[in-house]
């Protein structure tokens, strides 16, 4: 195999989920991500097999992709594992408890509460699809 200096370049994300748009929705309002052109609401429209969301910088990006079925992992239990999740940080515990009551109010249920760990606290949700993702603290660095 010969060597190479070039890399492939990560585009997107992808979830699958039954219902496209509320999927996205969800992530559009917990990221402040914006449609990709084209991508946004229009009246009346069935439910979609694909959507995505950018930065308003343009990169990264998330994309929502339709399924038939999505049974829900149920992490920690070794069931249905994660398979997939995101991890999403803030820079101070403030913000992680006004980011937790936030999410819950968007409709992602906890999973996981690890928020009292003294060197790196964090909560582990389910989105409404049921993909888990967390959000913990990472404070910044000069």
């Amino acid at each position: 195999m010969q060597p190479t200096s070039t890399f492939p370049t990560l585009v997107q994300v992808v979830l699958d989920t039954t219902d496209v748009r509320r999927l996205a929705e969800f992530y559009r309002e917990l990221l402040g991500y914006e449609y990709r052109p084209g991508d946004e609401p229009r009246q009346g429209e069935q439910n979609l097999d694909w959507l995505g969301l950018r930065h308003p910088s343009g990169s990264p990006r998330i994309a929502f992709q339709l399924t038939e079925r999505l049974p829900r992992s149920t992490w920690p239990k070794p069931d249905i594992p994660q398979q997939l999740h995101l991890d999403l940080s803030v820079s101070n515990k403030p913000e992680l408890d006004a980011q937790h009551e936030r999410v819950l109010k968007m409709g992602a249920t906890l999973i996981f509460d690890r928020s009292e760990d003294p060197q790196e606290p964090l909560y582990v949700y389910a989105d409404p699809a049921g993909h888990p993702f967390c959000i913990f603290v990472a404070p910044t660095t000069a």
